[in-house]
Formats: C-alpha cells, sequence, structure tokens
C-alpha cells in the first residue's frame, strides 16, 4: 500500500444539527411570541402570546428570537458547507502528503497544503486531560512548523489516537514525539 487517505469530518456532526435544530425551534417560538405581542393575534398553537405586552416583554422576546434565527441560520450554513470537512493523503509513490480543508465560501473556500514526505520530522501527539481534553495528533516538519491531523471538537479516545499516530509514522517511516 503506497498511499494512505484519511477522511476528516467537518460540521456534519450529530451534535451540530442538534444545537441547529434546537436553536431554530426556540428562536422560531421567540420570534413569532413576539410578533404575537405586537400584533394581537395568537401566531403560536400552543400558548397565548397575544396577551404579552408589547414593550418590553414583545420586544425583548422579538430580539432573542431574531438573534436565534441568525444563529441558527450561521449554524445551518456551515454544515451545508461542511466547514472543516477534507481528508489527508499520504502518497509515498510521489512523496508527497496532501492535507485537504473546506472552509467558507470565498476566494480561499478550500485549503490545500503539500508537503514533501523528506520534509516530515515526526508524528507529534498531545494529550492533555481535563475540563477540556485535547487528544490530536501533528504532523511535525523539520522547519519546525506543526500542521494538525485530527479533526477538531470531539477528542479521540486515548487508544484510538496511539493507534492511529502509531500507524501512520509507520506508514511515512518516522518517529513519534509525545508519547
Amino acid at each position: 500500500m503506497l498511499v494512505k487517505q484519511d477522511h476528516i469530518q467537518g460540521s456534519r456532526r450529530l451534535s451540530n444539527y442538534w444545537w441547529a435544530s434546537s436553536i431554530l425551534g426556540g428562536g422560531l417560538g421567540f420570534f413569532l411570541a413576539g410578533l404575537s405581542s405586537y400584533s394581537g393575534n395568537n401566531l403560536l398553537p400552543f400558548t397565548n402570546a397575544s396577551e404579552l405586552i408589547f414593550i418590553p416583554q414583545g420586544v425583548i422576546m422579538t430580539f432573542y428570537g431574531t438573534t436565534a434565527l441568525f444563529l441558527s441560520a450561521f449554524l445551518w450554513l456551515t454544515i451545508i458547507w461542511d466547514i472543516g470537512g477534507g481528508y489527508n493523503k499520504f502518497d509515498i509513490a510521489n512523496g508527497i502528503i496532501t492535507i485537504f480543508r473546506f472552509g467558507f465560501p470565498g476566494k480561499n473556500r478550500t485549503v490545500r497544503l503539500e508537503y514533501p514526505i523528506q520534509e516530515i520530522k515526526a508524528i507529534k501527539v498531545i494529550i492533555n486531560d481535563g475540563i477540556t481534553p485535547k487528544r490530536e495528533i501533528y504532523l511535525k516538519t523539520k522547519d519546525g512548523r506543526e500542521i494538525p491531523l485530527t479533526r477538531v471538537g470531539e477528542p479521540l479516545l486515548l487508544s484510538e489516537i496511539e493507534e492511529q499516530a502509531t500507524e501512520l509514522a509507520r506508514f511515512l517511516g518516522v518517529i513519534i514525539e509525545g508519547i
């Protein structure tokens, strides 16, 4: 096997779908409650929000609802665009490592980094436990740069991170740092 390619999951995770949906539902409820208090017509089937006084309760509910709808739209767009998704490709036959990620739309929507395998010094593993655990694998170059290879957000199990780092170091013929 001369080519190894790892898929990197971006923002299309179950937790992001959950938060985007929850914020959309809550924001829509607050927004409709604020509009109900302004118009005097009940726009929500499960409560009578038309009896709220528009100033200050209706204004505040409309503001919170609008803010939540914008936040939900942002989350849904990051899911649709799969921000952070991509792959790591290790091609021994051609001697090139390619790191590809999707970003936000625009001139620099895609990030594609290519490194010669001869420039790789080691595979570095960082493991920090505690309130905010950090378990990451980095590609360390001879000039001291550290390029992250693992996904952001959900930390991997300790056994998974060690197995991936060991397999990658063996595949590339370099040492492991940090374990």
